[in-house]
């Protein structure tokens, strides 16, 4: 049945305290929505949502609410967990009810707290799991973003962006299912492995019925003492040609989707990168830096100095060879004339059964206006890419992240609002 306006009006406009002085029902004549842990209220039939505000004492602390949603353009921190979810349901109203569950939920573990208070009563389970109690913030920021399979699922097909497909297959690929796609994405980052595992564990529990995890990859970074750019496993810096976080006009053009609902919000790429670092292990330092088209210890583009210095791609030497090599990563990268935003993380995962490698890697996240131009470097890199000797990719996802959500409002809303 179709909502009426004032229906529509009282889910949007009236907090959970107004609509029980309304109606005269006390506190303990409202349902809480999922265990009790806060946020959507059924009062009367209809949810009441309330909202939580960004705590302005906390150390350590991420903003949740702003025109852009965490986690994309904050300073990159030390650790990863990244979850692709399925979700158990088929109607466009349990997702709006479990964005407006999450909402408040995020706000609350973003400020460094407990989702709920923990229950004095041990005869049932507790709100929270508990492991992050005394932890601080720790910088955390969450993610949230929608796969293709979604909109398939609640049969909202027309409300799918043209851009949001699974990705094609690119030479060398080799997908393994179980790392590949999902519904829904969380990716929590924080300076503490325990504050972002915490995080997703939760929001995953307090969704129980609602969704389940489908592939998950803890990861981490560490940066110099001095700052700047983390190495991966390879000891090379990873993300150095980034676009400046806080170039506002830069990010635009490269990160921030400018049409439709998405509006504010970007593309996440996933891929799971198996690094055999046995087989790196036993090749030259030599070798190793021709793959890349980078020294190694300086992070410099061959033929310069510095980590930063600019460099012309098709520049050649006095003996008309490239300077750098035209099969190495960067300069197959850069030939592609596209640009991504990369946030990736190393990952150690013990050993492989079969063969006793390790099971290490990049789990390489990006984000981008359009999954295109993701697209365009892979495409770039194609067969010719030296770094194919040492790596394979196991997983792969993309997801629509929502824009930033305004106090009172709730992740998604616009997708809502467009239905």
């Amino acid at each position: 049945m179709t909502a009426s306006n004032d229906e529509k009006w009282i889910d949007k406009k009236i907090s959970r305290r107004e609509m029980l002085k309304l109606t005269g029902i006390g506190v303990a004549g409202a349902a809480i929505g999922a265990s009790g842990l806060g946020g959507v209220m059924k009062v009367m039939g209809y949810d009441v949502f309330e909202p939580v505000a960004d705590s302005t004492t906390v150390s350590n602390k991420v903003k949740f609410y702003g025109k852009h949603q965490s986690g994309i353009t904050t300073p990159v921190q030390t650790n990863i967990y990244f979850a692709s979810l399925d979700v158990l349901f088929t109607s466009k109203k349990d997702l709006q009810e479990l964005f407006k569950l999450w909402t408040p939920l995020v706000v609350r573990l973003m400020n460094g707290e407990l989702m709920v208070d923990l229950t004095t009563n041990t005869r049932v389970p507790t709100g929270d799991t508990g492991e992050a109690d005394g932890l601080d913030a720790s910088n955390l920021s969450i993610t949230i973003g929608a796969g293709p399979s979604l909109f398939e699922k609640l049969g909202i097909q027309h409300l799918k962006p043209a851009e949001l497909k699974d990705l094609p297959h690119f030479p060398k690929d080799q997908l393994q299912k179980e790392f590949t796609g999902g519904d829904l994405c969380i990716q929590a980052c924080a300076d503490d492995p325990q504050v972002a595992f915490h995080a997703v564990r939760n929001l995953v529990r307090a969704a129980s019925g609602k969704v389940e995890i489908k592939w998950s990859q803890a990861g981490f970074n560490s940066f110099p003492a001095g700052g700047g750019t983390p190495r991966n496993l390879f000891a090379f810096k990873d993300g150095t040609v980034n676009p400046a976080i806080t170039d506002e006009k830069d990010l635009n053009e490269v990160v921030w989707v400018d049409k439709g609902w998405l509006q504010g919000g970007s593309y996440l790429i996933a891929r799971k990168v198996q690094m055999h670092l046995e087989t790196w292990d036993r090749t030259s330092l030599k070798d190793q830096e021709a793959t890349f088209g980078r020294y190694r210890d300086s992070g410099a583009p061959f033929g310069k100095t510095k980590e930063f210095d600019d460099f012309d791609v098709e520049a050649k030497d006095s003996k008309g060879e490239y300077i750098m090599p035209d099969t190495s990563h960067v300069h197959l990268a850069r030939k592609s004339g596209a640009r991504i935003l990369r946030r990736s993380y190393s990952y150690a995962s013990g050993v492989m059964s079969n063969t006793g490698a390790h099971d290490a890697g990049l789990i390489f996240i990006s984000f981008q206006k359009d999954p295109a131009q993701f697209t365009a470097i892979q495409n770039s890199l194609g067969r010719m890419d030296k770094m194919n000797e040492y790596i394979t990719h196991r997983g792969s996802a993309v997801f629509a992240c929502f824009p930033g959500v305004q106090k009172g409002s709730y992740l998604g809303e616009a997708l809502f609002n467009a239905l």
